[in-house]
């Protein structure tokens, strides 16, 4: 398995050295516009938001529809905008303020790896160029990429994810044309998903003036990147060796990287969180902390983002996200979806029915076809990183839907990857 160190559910802390922190980037305080007027940073969210997965989805404050025996949602959830959703049916079991526009950070980097992953072969070999780090932006998180050095592509994704790397986020961008052919791409890429809150200015999530994304749109670019074996792979990478100096005629160099994520290393006093299986992290001085996960226990997989807490302190993101797990796994099946993550404008639905336009008003669910599904799970057995759920574009572009799995609740299982939250650079 290389020298990489595939991400496991660490049940013991010791196993992983905790993750370094990351001072978060520093952008100019102003105001990032939402596009309909209101600063993505005011107080309050817009009275009224984009109802592209339900028209409750587009009310301000928390939507939940408890029947009988729900578990009550946590009292202490200071996130700006949060959703618990059901990864394989696509259900959002709650919701607040889920389509408010607001700076996404290093969370950003999951549409960038979706978008770029699939168009670089990852044993592609680049020699870095003083070209490929201009506009890094100042107080960025970096895996420590440099210049006149040569990186494949596997371990440039590997900086991105784990350490939020935003010069090796620069060095894929121009392998794939440039920052601004990358940001366009990107940004076509978010409207194909449906994912129609997002505004891409940068492509690793530095602040930037009307760069905006939404709680929901960060769950669908990550339901979209989870079903691609690559990004699964980096996502739930904890810990790897990542090229250092290299001089002529001596062996390469190699350092230690380690995911940011505290809900898998379990730093900083935090415990690691059983199940979790990515995705990624971010933290700005615009955006605060943001972040988005995907956790399995037994036969529920459950998609969580959490976007700016206003509660102190640096795991408040990690917390507030492992209540909303918590609530998520124990409220399968004893609440009714407040809406649905969407299915991308190309998917062929039929005979299903459409994509987000008729979601509106006829909420459906996408379940997962047998021996596919959409893949939002990694399942470590014998320290071996095995895919739980096949990708959902595979055959016809369909996208699956069907009866959901057995709603029966198991142990968690023995392992599983992330990526997180910390200092994103972004």
């Amino acid at each position: 398995m290389s020298a990489k160190k595939t991400a496991l559910t660490v049940l013991s802390a010791g196993l992983l050295v905790p993750a370094m922190l990351v001072v978060p980037a520093h952008a100019a305080p102003t105001p990032l516009p939402d596009g309909k007027g209101q600063p993505a940073n005011a107080a309050a969210p817009p009275a009224s938001m984009s109802t592209v997965g339900g028209a409750l989805l587009g009310k301000p404050g928390v939507q939940v529809s408890p029947l009988a025996g729900a578990p009550a949602l946590p009292t202490t959830l200071t996130g700006r905008s949060w959703i618990v959703a059901d990864a394989g049916t696509g259900e959002v079991l709650a919701a607040n303020n889920a389509h408010w526009r607001l700076p996404p950070a290093s969370t950003m980097k999951m549409l960038f790896a979706d978008t770029v992953l699939p168009t670089l072969p990852k044993d592609q070999v680049h020699k870095v160029t003083d070209q490929d780090m201009e506009g890094v932006g100042p107080g960025s998180s970096l895996v420590g990429v440099k210049e006149d050095h040569e990186y494949s592509v596997h371990d440039l994704w590997l900086g991105v994810f784990l350490r939020s790397g935003n010069d090796a986020v620069h060095v894929l961008a121009a392998m794939n044309g440039g920052i601004d052919k990358t940001v366009k791409d990107m940004q076509a890429h978010a409207e194909e998903l449906q994912a129609l809150d997002t505004h891409v200015v940068s492509p690793d999530g530095y602040d930037a003036p009307e760069q905006v994304s939404s709680a929901y749109d960060l769950t669908l670019i990550a339901r979209s990147g989870l079903q691609k074996q690559d990004f699964r792979e980096y996502c739930g990478t904890a810990s790897a060796k990542f090229p250092g100096k290299q001089e002529p005629g001596k062996p390469r160099e190699y350092f230690e990287i380690q995911n940011t994520n505290r809900l898998m290393t379990g730093a900083s006093g935090l415990s690691p969180y059983k199940g979790i299986a990515g995705v990624k992290n971010g933290n700005t001085t615009m955006a605060g902390s943001t972040f988005t996960g995907v956790a399995q226990q037994g036969d529920k997989k459950l998609l969580v983002t959490v976007m700016n807490p206003s509660a102190g302190g640096l795991n408040s993101v990690y917390e507030e996200t492992a209540n909303l797990f918590d609530w998520g796994f124990a409220a399968i099946g004893k609440v009714k979806a407040v809406g649905e993550l969407v299915p991308p404008k190309s998917a062929d639905t039929s005979p299903y029915g459409s994509p987000a336009q008729t979601h509106e008003h006829k909420p459906s669910a996408a379940g997962e076809e047998p021996g596919g599904g959409i893949g939002t799970a990694l399942g470590v057995a014998g320290g071996a990183l095995a895919v739980i759920a096949g990708g959902a574009y595979a055959v016809n572009r369909r996208w699956p839907r069907g009866p959901p799995g057995p709603r029966a609740r198991g142990p968690p299982p023995q392992g599983l990857g992330a990526a997180g939250a910390g200092g994103g650079g972004g």
